[in-house]
């Protein structure tokens, strides 16, 4: 039960902002300049998000073709409003779709509503379960898995959290493939191990130092959260970017010097309510289904105050709910959903500024290196999938 609190101390605190500097822009013979500026930032998020895609042949499960379909599936749907390169309105005419299907609805659909669903089933069932907590503190087995595994998700959480818009979501899954694809045992990924825990927190928490980076020395929030803080910042009279380390060094230390003690305070209150979250498996199913329905109704109206995202939430529900009949894994349509505009603007993006010549892509080194890692993904899903066939 402590390995969640304990990988979230760890790859939280390992997260640290730096300054990367620019030197003089570059000009190919297709015309991109290739800098400091956002045309090298177009290539970098577009091969980012062709990696986070790749991602899904390795949390597919058993069949690497149905995730991929099902990927594929939430790469359509993210094309529905309006093209964010030409303002063409796409595959719609309603105008609550103009801004695209929400992924946060969708995602409150797939993996809550349709567990609801599911429960509905055999709501009336008196199956008991253990809530009791043998031990808080993990064991040294596990510390030893954190150790080995938090730092390494913990800082690709952190190189994502720089990147403005891509979210702990994406963190955490990219975190959770590398360490299954680090894993002696990746066939016990998914069904509770410490390893997988860690993984999971360890990218999901080390997003949120990464996301200070570009919000610290550029301005630039890394996400919503950052956003807050640059306004809290405004109103304080100070303005976020460069200058603030030169003219206010003092805040600068103390914010780094917070991060370290919100971490702390969050892992102690972790430990001490750990008994009190497991109560909630002994609720009974007739009280905590209809308050996940109602968590749910609230949670997607909430985001936009539109109720036609209740019924987006609703519709993925179901979807999710016969996903899950015919073992069909719901994670890859979120990560096609998320990530398939951010590939879709850059890379169009790119080869529009290149007048249409994919020589862009290779141009600088950034490129070749998500290039390998891209290929590193791939070539190790479909190794995994020729293994299980072995065997």
């Amino acid at each position: 039960m402590g390995t969640a609190p304990f990988s979230f101390l760890y790859a939280g605190s390992c997260r640290s902002p730096k300054i990367k500097g620019c030197g003089d822009e570059n000009e190919t013979d297709q015309g991109l300049k290739i800098g400091c500026g956002i045309n090298e930032d177009v290539l970098y998020y577009g091969k980012l998000a062709v990696f986070g895609l790749c991602i899904i042949a390795s949390i597919s499960g058993g069949n690497m073709a149905k995730g991929l379909i099902c990927g594929f599936l939430g790469i359509l749907t993210a094309t529905v409003g309006i093209d964010s390169v030409t303002s063409d309105i796409r595959f719609t005419d309603n105008a609550n779709l103009l801004s695209g299907i929400q992924y946060i609805p969708v995602m409150i659909g797939l993996f809550a509503m349709s567990q609801a669903f599911e429960t509905i089933e055999d709501i009336y069932s008196t199956d008991e379960i253990d809530a009791s907590v043998t031990r808080l503190l993990p064991t040294k087995e596990d510390v030893k898995t954190i150790l080995r595994v938090a730092p390494v998700t913990g800082l690709i959480g952190t190189m994502i959290g720089i990147i403005p818009g891509a979210g702990a979501d994406i963190g955490s899954f990219v975190g959770y493939n590398t360490a299954r694809g680090m894993s002696k045992h990746p066939e016990l990924f998914g069904k509770g191990s410490p390893e997988t825990v860690a993984a999971s927190e360890g990218g999901n928490n080390g997003v949120t130092g990464g996301a200070m980076i570009p919000m610290m020395t550029l301005g630039v929030p890394g996400d919503a959260v950052a956003a807050i803080m640059i306004g809290a910042l405004t109103i304080q009279g100070l303005t976020p970017g460069p200058m603030l380390f030169k003219a206010n060094k003092v805040l600068v230390y103390t914010i780094f010097l917070g991060m370290f003690v919100a971490n702390t305070i969050m892992v102690l209150l972790g430990f001490s309510c750990i008994r009190l979250f497991t109560k909630v498996l002994s609720v009974p199913k007739t009280i905590l289904t209809p308050i996940i329905f109602i968590l749910c109704v609230v949670g997607s109206y909430a985001m936009r105050s539109n109720f036609y995202d209740v019924g987006t939430m609703l519709i993925a529900g179901v979807i999710g709910w016969l996903m899950g009949k015919v073992k069909i894994p719901t994670s890859p349509v979120i990560l096609g959903l998320i990530l398939g505009p951010m590939a879709e603007k850059n890379f169009r993006t790119a080869l529009l500024k290149s007048s249409g010549d994919p020589v862009v892509f290779f141009n600088i080194p950034i490129c070749w290196f998500f290039l390998a890692l891209i290929a590193f993904t791939l070539f190790g899903a479909v190794r995994g999938q020729l293994k299980k066939k072995t065997n």
